[in-house]
């Protein structure tokens, strides 16, 4: 095993904020506790959440690491003493920030081990989003098959994995998405209905397509969407509400249609959750999509990776919207 330095380069956020820059800075290798990995670090997705963080709107938890970044794949070098069947394995999973770095720490009973025949890159791509969209459909949605599901926002990260599985589950998929590129991407993944935001009102596509209504609504947007969206949902229906891109205020809210038909309007996040929560949320979805991920049945979609020397670039291409799958920085 190599010997692990003692310092490492971290990729730092300079001036939280609208005017945010990144700048590369030394920083001590963390050391794993006695539940803990240390992994050489390959590959790290980039989230939204990264460029939330920039903007000072989503700090990491208390005690967790500043630097950006929550998924990493890469080689475990150090362990507990109870962990030490993980040296040398390639694993990917999800931390609580600091996947922007040379070495990252991350909990033993969240760490995954890298499909055979994946890359880094693909495995860097996997747990933010797949873990994500898992938890909103299944811990929360309690999704069913034959139910009916919209997904906002497609062909980002969350949206191409929530389609997959949704489509695994055997539910029938509405996506939107901004363009008819992104909804090329959706339709190969298994969604029905296609709708393109930007030219047409997804709510008098789907109230005229799914007249019982919709079961589950995944919606990164809020905002100006909840009005629109609570008239669409069947009996018991409900709204999962998972990011804010359409800001923090919300119109006014007229409650009337989601208690006529018993709606639920639920707010989820995942990266302040306990460190049990997320070994369960890793067991179980191991236990229902593990094969499939390994044959491919399921796969994240990557579009594009980038040198970590270039994170800006990937981060501009993230906030132009830019994107169908998921971006990567490579160490």
């Amino acid at each position: 095993m190599a010997t692990i330095p003692s310092t490492m380069q971290a990729i730092t956020v300079v001036n939280p904020g609208k005017d945010s820059s990144l700048a590369f800075e030394q920083r001590p290798v963390p050391q794993p506790s006695a539940e803990q990995l240390l992994v050489k670090v390959a590959a790290a997705g980039v989230n939204r959440a990264d460029l939330m963080q920039r903007r000072g709107l989503y700090p990491p938890p208390e005690g967790e690491s500043d630097v950006l970044g929550l998924e990493v794949a890469g080689i475990v070098v150090a362990t507990g003493p109870q962990h030490k069947s993980w040296l040398g394995k390639a694993v990917f999973g999800l931390v609580p920030g600091g996947g922007y770095t040379e070495y990252a720490v991350i909990q033993a009973n969240h760490a995954m081990t890298v499909p055979v025949g994946y890359s880094m890159s693909e495995a860097a791509a996997t747990a933010e989003v797949f873990l994500t969209a898992f938890q909103l459909l299944c811990s929360i949605g309690n999704v069913k098959a034959g139910h009916r599901v919209l997904i906002h926002a497609g062909a980002s990260g969350v949206g191409t994995a929530a389609i997959q599985l949704a489509t695994a589950l055997g539910a029938h998929v509405a996506a939107t998405a901004s363009n008819d590129d992104k909804l090329v991407v959706c339709k190969a993944l298994g969604a029905e209905v296609l709708i393109n935001y930007k030219t047409t009102a997804f709510e008098q596509v789907l109230a005229s397509k799914w007249a019982n209504g919709l079961n589950i609504i995944l919606d990164p947007v809020a905002g100006e969407y909840i009005n629109r969206e609570m008239p669409l949902l069947a009996m018991d229906g409900k709204i999962i509400i998972y990011a804010m891109m359409g800001g923090r205020e919300l119109p006014a809210l007229d409650l009337t249609p989601l208690f006529k038909r018993r709606g639920q309007l639920i707010c989820s996040t995942l990266r302040n959750r306990s460190n049990r929560y997320k070994a369960n949320l890793v067991q179980a979805f191991n236990h229902t999509f593990a094969q499939q991920l390994a044959q491919r049945t399921i796969q994240p979609v990557l579009q594009q990776d980038f040198n970590w020397q270039q994170v800006e670039q990937a981060h501009q291409l993230m906030t132009a919207n830019a994107t169908a799958g998921k971006l990567v920085l490579t160490f």
